[in-house]
């Protein structure tokens, strides 16, 4: 009788880990080649977006955790344009997206408080819609101004009067967020944001929107006329 045919020997090759791949390999490289400012500068768009979530979640003591968001997103901005200056960290990255940054959060707040109602005065949104309007409108024109400037190959860098107006944005937005949450503020049941800010708050306020929108008109002015050639000159 023939023998069998013997059969070839079952190989069983090692299976090897392999990670799966990365769907988005180009915004993985990108971030990692990333300085510490131009990441903290990405972050304030992140957390524009997570204030804004914040601001409208209807749960206890939301907007005081907005008011938190807010101030750590406003500290980036001082701290990526601190920590660019002392390493030598300045790129057109930042000179483009850093200002940009810096209007996505604070327009995002302005038009946010359009629809709140002033605690202290019945019949009153927090901020009148047209300081609003003002704001947002300044905003545009020089970020237009910026994208024609960049078509140019020109890169156009933030201003003395624009932090000013910047630091303005940032008291007055601080200002509203605290007179819309201060009364939730309670220990042991008293309410002592009353006793601290109930006296000054209201009137601090107000002022420091008129004095916001004040700079935010005239840093916006100022601008548009020290790089007039831009868009002048534009045939």
């Amino acid at each position: 009788m023939d023998a069998a045919p013997r059969q070839p020997p079952i190989c069983f090759e090692p299976v090897l880990d392999i990670p799966p791949p990365n769907p988005f390999p180009l915004a993985s490289q990108s971030l990692e080649s990333m300085n510490l400012p131009n990441k903290l500068t990405v972050s304030r768009f992140v957390l524009t977006a997570v204030f804004m979530v914040v601001l409208f979640a209807g749960s206890p003591h939301c907007e005081t955790a907005a008011l938190v968001v807010f101030i750590i997103a406003s500290l980036t901005d001082f701290f990526d344009g601190k920590i660019a200056r002392a390493r030598n960290l300045i790129t057109d990255f930042g000179k483009l997206m850093d200002p940009l940054a810096d209007k996505v959060l604070m327009c995002s707040a302005f038009i946010a408080f359009v629809g709140f109602a002033d605690p202290h005065q019945d019949g009153r949104m927090l901020l009148p819609a047209w300081m609003a309007v003002v704001i947002v409108a300044r905003e545009l024109a020089i970020t237009g101004l910026r994208l024609l400037a960049a078509n140019k190959d020109i890169v156009l860098a933030a201003e003395g009067a624009g932090k000013h107006k910047t630091i303005s944005q940032i008291i007055c937005i601080c200002a509203n967020l605290v007179l819309i949450c201060y009364p939730q503020w309670t220990v042991g049941g008293q309410a002592y944001g009353k006793l601290v800010f109930g006296a000054w708050l209201p009137l601090f306020t107000h002022c420091s929107e008129w004095v916001a929108v004040l700079l935010t008109i005239y840093s916006g002015g100022l601008y548009l006329w020290n790089n007039r050639a831009i868009f002048l000159e534009d045939r």
